[in-house]
């Protein structure tokens, strides 16, 4: 019987399921009295050698006062979790809080002891580590501050657990033990060691699903055709380099062999291990197959199979069921409403899709939330294959369905360090986790491009993501912070993918046009000038250039250090075949490798033989294959897709070449656009290699405690809180920031004091909703010099607009002439903490020109933020007009950054209008809201979304 203690209400927000360093799943969730007889037997399971070191004794068994301790919890003082799988424990951790004596005691005691255990057969799989980041944020939200662990010096793993941890930590010896004592709050170091665990254990269970050893394809039909036997069929021919299984309960006994492959009933009787299973049956036997698979071992899903999340609320219901059965015995899914997996490494080469066309190997990861989506990328990049994409081909590829498991967050952590991988393709028709995806993007576009096309409006059925209050357009501008190329069609996705794979990045924006045609020299031109590049006067080699004209021409353009790219134009010359393509196409390749730190584009009309030409390699080029047959008549996607089939040839397929290929492009604005992508991302590269900082002068007028202390006290009023005036000035006030003092005016006479109080001249502004921040509604008056004026202004507003109560009127000071910008930070719940400027007004808003930036911000985007905008040149001395002082406003932006970053409660802060003089700026209005800040996953253990 649990004692009062023990009553306490069992906090189901702290079960999660995580991913170990193996890349398997484990559960992790508090241990209940109902969990005794699995205790019982986990322990049974542990080796004497770990139970010595967990009791510093001979343990050979639980007692019965040791199951009740261990399972009684009263989830405050007393605490203790397990990692499970398949609902069995694997691992165990507890604190007990205790005073300042060692001793048990409870709130306000801020320390506890911690003991871990785990099953030998599971030491190794970062079980410890997991489980110390969870217990831990259980510990600060019970208030608990510090940790104390008492090791045996020979307990090395366990003692690595705790000080690879990254906790601020002291360490002691004392009567043969080790005492480690380390603080709970995440640090810089910490936070560095989760994430860099949390990569590492992700991209190892997506490189799980993509290099199996062993593939099982469960639902494979005895007759031709049906999603299960053409996935079958399409492993089988790509050459899959490991064992092959076709499942299908309703095959008789006798059957052995199914097209050659080892045939069974189920994936239980199959005679050695499956590390992947292809699941293609109807949604109601789905479940069946997960159990066997989880029972056999088998380490990943890719379910292919329809009828979930994409089909309505019972669907939903019915995927969550899946995620969780499966994760039960650590598997993860790719799925369901797959189109499925392609890896083209020679060591693997698995096609586990229902790509109509193979796709070339190469060196561009391709993931795609949508199968006809990834169709069509597939296609392209085949079809461009012939033409200009030449051996610029696929590494892996990842079609996700309804993402309920395995998302694109999880495969940008496996792209980040996979050395197959150059360049990352991605279409997103939503973001689960923006404030994670801009993490993972950040770190990766650092190391290579990440062009991403994003879907608008809203998610599709089968996804799960969290609300946002931002914009898409808003969304869009973060990613292009967080170093993404952001691009809006798939088109662009295949055009910029591919100079990115082939060339170098350019230095800058200066770029040299050559050609044989002065009417596509010049279209080429103004392209440039619209994308923001700075090109030079087309050079006119005429028609009658020949191959050996374009050599000359490339090759001096590109020694002179003068430009940073080249963009060669031309058209056919009457009566030239392949042969003149194929020269001309060496003679730029030739002068290409002169120079080989500067990109070089073609750009080509009506010559289809040229861009295969610059796409040919003489000694390395793949081997011509037969011509392909049509996909035939049963194809699952034959109704969908009425592309050519191309079948990979029974040997391997042929390894991209490293050498450098000239990509060509059949539009002007196409190849353009395309670069002036790469100038962007090469100045971001080169920006984020010396980040800014957030300079230490701003923190002398910083109150950071006195801001907590006012906080703190307001939030016991209320839970979402907005702040009046007079203390909106005050929190204000210990970060720094002055508001320009504003008194209320409910009559004429309250008017004229307060204009007496704050001296002429002086604005009366109505302060109404629908007339506040609108002086083109008339509902402001400026430069009013004394009391007659004030009076007459008075009147006026409330003839036109109502009484003094429906106007709420105000007397402020007038401030120094300038330029009327707006500053806002907000807690977005998907995004995190967004910053943002523009200019005050209508145009400004109608144009939705506004920057945005992630908080915290430092210096350097400080100073990009204010000239982000299109409208920036009005503080910089646009037609002659005075500049005004940007470096007070960054510096302002800056303050605001720290105080919502320093206090989370702090959800969302409005400066409208902030004018900024020649010299100084003034906050003419303001407002905050203060409320229980939205949870931070990226600060709290790792966890995948919870179904």
């Amino acid at each position: 019987m649990q004692s009062a203690s023990d009553r306490h209400e069992y906090p189901a927000h702290w079960e999660a399921d995580v991913v170990l360093r193996d890349g398997g799943t484990a559960r992790i969730r508090p241990i209940t009295v109902d969990d005794a007889d699995r205790l019982v037997s986990f322990y049974e399971q542990v080796s004497d050698e770990s139970k010595y070191y967990r009791f510093f004794a001979p343990y050979p068994r639980l007692s019965a006062k040791d199951v009740h301790r261990f399972t009684h919890h009263d989830f405050v003082d007393r605490v203790g979790l397990a990692a499970t799988v398949g609902g069995e424990f694997i691992a165990t951790v507890r604190y007990d809080r205790i005073g300042a004596e060692g001793l048990p005691a409870s709130a306000p005691a801020d320390e506890a002891e911690v003991a871990f255990l785990v099953q030998d057969a599971h030491q190794g799989r970062g079980v410890a580590s997991a489980l110390l980041e969870h217990i831990g944020a259980v510990a600060r939200e019970r208030g608990i501050r510090r940790f104390a662990a008492e090791v045996l010096p020979a307990n090395v793993k366990m003692i690595k657990v705790f000080t690879d941890a990254g906790y601020t930590q002291k360490r002691s010896f004392e009567d043969g033990v080790v005492r480690l004592e380390f603080d709970l709050e995440p640090t810089d170091r910490s936070l560095a060691v989760q994430y860099a665990r949390e990569q590492r254990a992700e991209s190892r269970s997506v490189q799980r699903l993509l290099t199996p050893g062993s593939v099982a394809v469960v639902g494979v039909g005895r007759s031709p055709g049906g999603v299960g036997r053409s996935v079958l069929g399409n492993i089988r021919d790509y050459g899959f380099t490991g064992r092959l299984y076709a499942v299908n309960k309703a095959f008789p006994d006798e059957q052995k062999e199914l097209d050659g492959i080892p045939a069974h009933r189920s994936v239980g009787d199959i005679d050695g291990p499956v590390d992947l299973a292809v699941v293609a049956v109807p949604a109601e036997h789905v479940p069946e197959v997960v159990a066997e698979c989880g029972a056999h071992g088998v380490q990943g899903l890719v379910v292919l199979s329809a009828g979930y999340a994409e089909s309505g609320p019972e669907g939903r219901e019915r995927q969550r069921e899946l995620v969780r059965h499966a994760r039960a015995y650590g598997m993860r899914i790719i799925g369901p409403n797959a189109f499925g997996i392609i890896n083209t490494s020679p060591d693997v080469r698995l096609n586990a899709s229902l790509a109509p066309e193979t796709p070339r190997p190469g060196r561009i990861g391709l993931f795609s939330q949508s199968g006809a989506i990834g169709i069509a990328l597939l296609s392209r990049l085949h079809r461009r294959g012939a033409g200009v994409t030449g051996v610029t081909g696929v590494s892996t590829f990842v079609s996700s369905g309804n993402r309920a498991d395995v998302s694109g967050n999880d495969v940008l952590q496996y792209w980040y360090d996979d050395p197959d991988t150059d360049v990352v393709l991605m279409y997103l028709e939503s973001i689960g986790n923006p404030r994670k995806f801009t993490r993972l993007a950040r770190r990766t576009a650092a190391a290579k491009p990440l062009v991403v096309v994003q879907g608008a409006g809203t998610a599709p059925q089968g996804h799960a993501v969290r609300a946002t209050r931002l914009p898409h357009a808003t969304v869009s501008a973060l990613l292009r912070q967080a170093g993404v190329i952001r691009v809006d069609t798939i088109t662009e996705l295949v055009d910029t993918g591919l100079l990115l794979a082939r060339q170098p990045l350019p230095t800058g924006p200066k770029v040299a046009i050559l050609g044989n045609s002065e009417s596509l020299g010049l279209l080429t031109y103004d392209a440039c000038v619209a994308e923001g590049l700075r090109p030079s006067t087309p050079l006119d080699l005429t028609t009658a250039a020949a191959p050996e004209d374009f050599h000359a021409a490339l090759a001096r353009a590109l020694a002179d250090d003068s430009y940073d790219a080249v963009i060669v134009t031309a058209i056919p010359a009457v009566g030239e075949g392949s042969a003149g393509d194929a020269a001309l196409a060496e003679a730029l390749r030739s002068a290409a490798e002169q120079v080989p730190g500067k990109p070089v584009l073609v750009v080509h009309v009506e010559l289809g033989g040229l861009a295969e030409a610059l796409s040919a390699a003489t000694s390395t080029a793949p081997q011509a294959v037969s011509a392909p047959p049509t996909i035939r008549a049963d194809h699952p996607f034959r109704a969908l897709d009425r592309l050519r089939a191309t079948p990979a040839p029974a040997e391997p397929p042929a390894a991209e070449t490293r050498e450098r290929l000239i990509p060509a492009y059949p539009a002007a604005e196409r190849a353009v656009r395309a670069l002036a992508d790469a100038v962007q991302y090469a100045q971001w590269r080169r920006e984020a290699a010396e980040p800014g900082k957030v300079p230490e002068s701003i923190d002398a007028a910083i109150d950071e405690k006195g801001a907590a202390a006012l906080i703190d006290g307001l939030l016991t009023r209320g839970q979402g809180l907005t702040l009046g005036s007079e203390e909106t000035c005050e929190l204000l006030g210990t970060y720094g920031i002055q508001v320009h003092r504003a008194l209320p005016a409910t009559t004429a006479d309250a008017a004229v004091q307060a204009a007496a109080t704050l001296g002429y001249p002086v604005a009366l502004k109505a302060t109404a909703p629908h007339l506040r921040h609108r002086a083109d509604l008339g509902g402001v008056r400026l430069d009013l010099a004394d009391e007659e004026q004030l009076r007459r202004a008075y009147a006026e507003l409330t003839e036109l607009f109502g009484t003094p109560d429906e106007l709420r009127p105000v007397v402020q000071g007038m401030a120094p002439r300038g330029v009327d910008t707006v500053i806002r930070a907000v807690i977005d719940p998907a995004a995190g903490a967004v910053l943002s400027f523009g200019l005050a007004g209508a145009a400004s808003q109608l144009l939705g020109d506004t920057a945005h930036r992630l908080i915290p911000v430092t210096d350097r985007e400080a100073t990009t933020l204010v000239r982000s905008i299109r409208t920036a040149p009005l503080l910089f001395g646009w037609r002659g007009s005075t500049p005004v002082d940007t470096p007070a406003l960054e510096e302002l932006l800056l303050r605001v950054s720290r105080l919502v970053d320093d206090h989370p409660e702090v959800v969302a802060v409005t400066l409208e209008p902030v004018v900024v003089a020649p010299r100084g700026l003034s906050v003419l209005g303001a407002s905050v809201r203060l409320a229980p800040p939205p949870a931070r996953d990226d600060l709290g253990p790792r966890t995948l979304p919870a179904y």
